[in-house]
């Protein structure tokens, strides 16, 4: 199973895409590609990688979140693999609206289960596709920002970004 891979150059640094059959299996702000395959389910990991220089759909969603329109990222396939609570929140947090960020209490509810804080923690930690699945939405109930594994810097930018944008459309 080969895959593709693109490290694109963005606003907050390196961020490294692994695609195949035009559907992400993991993202986030790298320039090391083994910072991402330890994230992909051993049945989805490819066995050997194609560097290229786009992965048109996948690459423009990228470069729209950044020029202002995150839109074209929740409709990029993503593919990951897990349980079934995982997975639906998985697919719940692409409904989350940018600028809009929930706490992982209304997260937990969103997917299902008010009562599973820590299982919709655990789906934003275990989260292979950063960016098109936007764990970065997901707050702590005080406001702070919590966990992010590509950084509190990055995360805050993200957001900061996505606030100005919904306030720009509004």
């Amino acid at each position: 199973m080969k895959a593709q891979l693109l490290t694109m150059s963005t606003p907050d640094g390196p961020f490294t895409i692994i695609a195949r059959d035009g559907a992400v299996l993991a993202s986030g702000w790298t320039a090391a590609p083994g910072e991402l395959t330890g994230q992909i389910h051993p049945d989805l990991l490819p066995g050997e990688f194609e560097t290229v220089v786009g992965l048109g759909a996948i690459s423009a969603a990228v470069n729209e979140f950044y020029t202002g329109n995150p839109g074209p990222a929740m409709g990029v396939p993503v593919v990951q693999k897990s349980g079934p609570f995982r997975g639906h929140a998985w697919d719940i947090l692409r409904t989350v609206a940018p600028g809009h960020p929930v706490t992982y209490t209304e997260y937990a509810a969103l997917s299902g289960n008010a009562k599973a804080v820590r299982a919709a923690a655990s789906a934003c930690a275990f989260n292979a596709a950063a960016l098109f699945v936007p764990c970065h939405r997901v707050i702590r109930t005080d406001g702070s920002l919590g966990g992010f594994r590509w950084g509190l810097a990055i995360k805050e930018s993200l957001l900061d970004r996505e606030r100005q944008q919904a306030a720009g459309a509004a």
